[in-house]
Parts: structure tokens; sequence; C-alpha cells
């Protein structure tokens, strides 16, 4: 097992022989603490990063190692605080949400046929129909001109009746006939 005394910065040492002694252990702690590698490793250059920065007045302490273990418990402390509020959250708020209701075949077909479009096309098609927007109204969310956006909607209006089947559907404004 590790030696639990601290260590004494000697007078003079930089923060790089400091860093390179504390890291891996520091790790170790914070990988206890947070239970993950990767926050393991997100706490400990964070507590590394703070003591850096008041590295002039730390490194005259009687213990720097133990400044930055509890600069790194703190942090470890609040991540567990903040994901703790955020779960909180999330089951709160989904709980109010209603589920999305199912689409008909139809329907679905349709949206996967939109999903397939080149964005800015998929953009102004969902625009148009999710919304009901006009042509200006696609044009100013989407923050193109309205002659774009005619032509954004164009294209993918003939792209998803191709895709659809429905090419010869198509009247001379790009609209599906009914």
């Amino acid at each position: 097992m590790n030696d639990q005394r601290p260590v004494v910065v000697s007078i003079g040492e930089t923060f790089e022989t400091f860093y390179a002694r504390e890291y891996r252990p520091l790790v170790a702690l914070t990988y206890v603490l947070s239970g993950s590698p990767s926050v393991a490793e997100d706490l400990a250059q964070e507590a590394m990063a703070a003591t850096f920065r008041q590295w002039s007045r730390v490194s005259g302490m009687d213990s720097p190692t133990g400044y930055l273990r509890r600069t790194a418990a703190h942090l470890a402390a609040s991540d567990v605080r903040r994901k703790v509020a955020e779960a909180k959250a999330f089951f709160r708020l989904s709980a109010q949400r209603d589920p999305l209701p199912a689409m008909d075949a139809p329907d679905e077909e349709f949206w996967a046929a939109v999903r397939r479009l080149p964005s800015r096309q998929a953009q102004a098609v969902a625009l148009r129909y999710v919304y009901d927007f006009s042509v200006l109204e696609v044009a100013q969310v989407m923050q193109i001109s309205e002659g774009a956006a005619k032509s954004h909607l164009f294209r993918g209006r003939r792209s998803l009746a191709y895709a659809l089947g429905l090419q010869s559907d198509l009247s001379t404004d790009g609209e599906v006939a009914s």
C-alpha cells in the first residue's frame, strides 16, 4: 500500500515536478470518488488546473498535496451533486411529457423520405408541413431569401414525389396533386 504521509513540497519545487509526482495518485482518488475512469481523469485535470492557478500561494503551504486532494474531493462531490440534480430534473420532466403518438405507415414513410433529403431541403419541407408555414415564414426561419426557400421546397417536393412513387402526380408548381 502507498505511504499515506503527506508529501512536503521542497522550496522552489516547480509545478511540473509536483504534477508528475501527484497526478497518478490523484486519478486513483478521483476514480474511487467518481467510479468512472474518464470522469476521474477530468476531475484530476480540473483539480490540477485549479492548483496551478494558485501555485504561487499553494507551493508555500504546509501541504500542497493536501490542498490538491481536497480540491479534487470537492470537485468530485460537486460533480455527484450536479449529476443527481440532472437525474432528478430528467425524471421530473420526462414524467410530464406525453409520449409522441405513433404515425400511420404512410406518414412515417413520408417523414423517413424527408429525413433522407439534403438538410436544407428537409428543413424547408419540415417547416412548411409541420408548422404549416408560408414560403416567406420558411425563408425567415432559415434566414434565406424567399426565392431560396421556394427552390428548396420545390427540389424537396420533387425528390419526395420521386422517392414515394408520385412523380406523375406533380403539378406545375411542384405541389403534389390530391
